[in-house]
């Protein structure tokens, strides 16, 4: 074979057993195959480079391999090296992208009408089926309805949604699934420990996540890794091709915003735009490093112990409360969001790493003077001698015993908004909220609901509510990003989590996996809606 031959085509799997992260579909394609029990079209969906062409090349050995139909084709016959090598007669592949045409269905039917060359089926594999024009389509389903015996269809697509309803009906669908990092990654190494090439694990790591799934775009990386590191793939050159931000940076930035110094975080921002690193990057990597230490806190198995940050990970899961890292969380999503918004980015970057800063508590905060009237229990900004800080003890609201964020949750439902007056509400976040004053910011992303009538609704439901004149004010901007749906959000997960953990702890549950070999379908299990 050519050296020169690029991974993803040197190394595409020849067999099922080949195939990496599509277990469930090589499991019931190899039942079909061994029972005979086969099907005259197929469908597969799924994003790019998970392996829906190779499946259907498999599929079309099995079927015409010289053995026999079999889940295993040898590999080494005339009709599977043919194959293998695309120049079998009787294996058609069309690219639907760019022979959407009704005429070019209209020939591809009328050809599989006669019987093969010297095949056992015709097979014919379209490619981004759903580009196909509506009158190719309807060419198509009469074919589907009464199939010659001799001929098989599989088709592939990123986008079965725009497949019409009636060829669905018609076709056998498998799904193929995103294939994990960590397989893409054990892959990779397989593929560099054959190819005599010497690699980092944390390389790989940073190759496979950045293949978001598709082992077809992590095989091109690894190439491009490769010429990058001039023969070698080491995780510092990785990290330069592919401009990915030094993870040092984040658990710096982290360990900075613990200690609350204001000017350790402006230092680093600087030394990062100083190697002209990407904040949206930044930021990105940022909420993914604060899952990791949420996951630590509290599923301490899902971390695996040998990663080398693993030390500074659980050190930051100690220094910081869940519902610290779960704000730090949302502002990091938020800031990256509004990073386009900002005058440029570093002012958009650094405004996010000081709203952290402003949200983190200060126990040792003096708390300030209050009116008599105002109870202790809300969450209050004090702002001394250029220094922003929370006292950890958030004051209730008059007259309702609420906190502003929690308690507009629940005071939007009790308000009987309807329509976009409802979602006006529900997507503003609370800063004051008393039964004189109301004061909510509306993320940008969501300012087209902020016209004068949807106020005006929200307002008099409020004075209705609280039987007396209500000062309502509603801008564009956000604070924290914890509005009522962001809220609802959050017990829909935890609610979804309790259910599931519910039903695999149930003892009449458990007995079943134990005796039947049986699974829990997770995606079926739903819990009681929160909100009515």
């Amino acid at each position: 074979m050519s050296q020169t031959q690029v991974l993803a085509r040197k190394w595409r799997p020849k067999n099922f057993s080949q195939l990496t992260g599509q277990e469930h579909v090589v499991r019931a394609l190899s039942n079909a195959l061994e029972q005979n029990r086969l099907h005259h079209a197929y469908l597969l969906t799924g994003t790019r480079g998970v392996g829906k062409t190779t499946i259907a090349r498999i599929l079309a050995k099995s079927l015409n391999c010289e053995t026999g139909i079999t889940a295993s084709p040898c590999g080494t016959c005339a009709a599977c090296r043919q194959i293998d090598s695309g120049s079998y007669i009787d294996l058609l592949e069309l690219d639907a992208a760019s022979n959407t045409q009704v005429d070019n269905m209209r020939e591809l039917l009328e050809n599989a009408m006669y019987a093969p060359t010297s095949a056992r089926y015709k097979i014919y594999i379209i490619d981004e089926v759903h580009m196909l024009s509506k009158s190719a389509f309807n060419a198509m389903l009469k074919t589907l309805e009464e199939p010659p015996p001799h001929v098989k269809f599989v088709l592939a697509t990123t986008d079965p949604q725009k497949i019409p309803v009636t060829v669905l009906s018609r076709c056998l669908q498998f799904s193929l699934k995103q294939i994990p990092q960590t397989q893409i990654a054990e892959h990779l190494q397989h593929v560099l420990v054959q190819e005599q090439i010497q690699a980092d694990s944390a390389s790989l790591r940073m190759i496979a996540r950045a293949a978001q799934g598709s082992m077809r775009d992590a095989l091109s990386l690894l190439d491009q890794a490769i010429a990058f590191g001039e023969g070698k793939v080491e995780e510092t050159a990785v990290r330069d091709m592919l401009g990915i931000i030094d993870q040092g940076y984040l658990f710096d930035l982290l360990e900075a915003l613990a200690q609350q110094s204001g000017e350790k975080l402006m230092a680093l921002a600087d030394e990062m735009e100083a190697q002209c690193l990407s904040y949206d990057a930044a930021l990105q990597d940022l909420a993914a490093l604060l899952h990791r230490i949420a996951l630590t806190q509290t599923i301490p198995q899902a971390i695996d112990e040998e990663l080398p940050e693993y030390a500074r990970i659980t050190k930051l899961a100690q220094s910081y409360s869940p519902e610290d890292v779960q704000l730090l969380y949302q502002i990091a999503l938020h800031g990256r969001s509004d990073l386009s918004l900002a005058p440029d980015e570093y002012a958009g970057f650094t405004m996010t790493l000081m709203r952290m800063l402003a949200f983190m508590p200060n126990d040792g905060l003096q708390q300030q003077a209050t009116a008599p009237t105002q109870s202790t229990n809300q969450r209050t900004i004090a702002v001394t001698a250029n220094k922003v800080a929370i006292d950890s003890k958030p004051p209730q609201l008059p007259a309702q015993d609420m906190s502003s964020k929690l308690e507009w949750a629940q005071l939007t439902q009790q308000l009987k908004l309807t329509g976009m007056s409802k979602m006006l509400a529900q997507h503003s976040e609370a800063k004051i909220v008393t039964a004189n004053t109301v004061e909510l910011y509306l993320p940008e992303v969501h300012k087209h609901l902020l016209e004068k009538k949807y106020q005006d609704k929200i307002q008099s439901a409020l004075q209705a509510h609280f039987g007396n004149p209500v000062n309502l004010k509603i801008s564009v901007g956000s604070i924290t990003g914890i509005t009522p749906v962001v809220l609802q959000q959050r017990e829909e997960e935890q609610k979804q989590a309790e259910a599931i953990a519910a039903m695999e702890s149930d003892p009449v549950v458990q007995e079943l996996i134990e005796q039947f070999d049986a699974k829990l379908n997770i995606a079926t299990i739903k819990p009681k809606p929160i909100y009515k």
